[in-house]
């Protein structure tokens, strides 16, 4: 919470007002009516996620090869050109279908603990996305396309810390410190990638499909850190409840 509210905090300091509402106008209505298929097509990709996941929790689908799966669906896409627009598509909806699955076993367990929890991470999720996303639509053009080599760098860094996790076993801070560092590096490309979109859309890219993959793994980026966020909250707090009823 610390972060969301230095973040509006930084924006009020900035001239957070009414008027900020008039960068909407520097938007043009080409521009506008291609966030509408961004975003409509991002949901199309959620909904197949979650199909993904109710299949995974039916049938046990989800594991490596829908992984490799949902990696294989993204490389052919970018490899089909934008004119085949139906078959690009297709190809969105399969992989976010396929990610879905891939998530299913961390879905499932949260179901098994506390299915509150699924409903809170994903509402949650759902409230950073959508003020982010609007903060960067809000703010100058511009403004925060310099995150991009800062985020970078931090997903680098990220990553090698997973590997070292991996590799040499990590502690409970060290996996902390990879969750919640990944969720802020995760919200962060939110904020860039909204602002990345809309300046590639003023310059003639309305690639919507491309555009909805990139906010789709956002998404599901800060989707599953603050799952299992809650999931260790939830399962730290059964254990108190369990201790203080043997000690009574």
């Amino acid at each position: 919470m610390d972060a969301f509210t230095s973040f509006f905090d930084s924006q009020s300091r900035a001239g957070w007002s009414y008027d900020t509402l008039k960068n909407f106008r520097e938007i043009s209505p080409v521009v506008q009516t291609h966030l509408k298929k961004v975003y409509l097509t991002l949901c199309c990709a959620l909904v197949a996620s979650a199909a993904g996941a109710y299949l995974h929790i039916l049938w046990n689908i989800g594991g490596l090869l829908t992984t490799f799966g949902c990696m294989g669906s993204v490389v052919w896409l970018s490899f089909v050109p934008p004119h085949q627009e139906q078959k690009r598509v297709a190809l969105l909806l399969a992989s976010a279908a396929l990610q879905g699955a891939s998530v299913g076993p961390l879905i499932e367990l949260a179901i098994e603990i506390d299915p509150g929890v699924l409903v809170s991470a994903f509402v949650g999720t759902a409230v950073a996305f959508c003020c982010f996303s609007g903060a960067a639509m809000l703010a100058r053009r511009r403004e925060y396309l310099y995150l991009g080599g800062l985020l970078s760098s931090s997903l680098s860094m990220l990553l090698w810390l997973h590997v070292a996790c991996s590799i040499f076993g990590g502690s409970t801070a060290l996996f902390k410190m990879e969750i919640y560092f990944g969720l802020l590096a995760f919200v962060g490309y939110v904020v860039f990638d909204t602002q990345d979109i809309i300046e590639k859309a003023h310059s003639g890219d309305l690639d919507y499909v491309n555009h909805a993959l990139t906010l789709f793994i956002d998404f599901v980026g800060v989707f599953i850190r603050i799952l299992v966020i809650m999931l260790k909250n939830s399962i730290e707090k059964n254990g108190d409840k369990k201790k203080k009823k043997r000690s009574d």
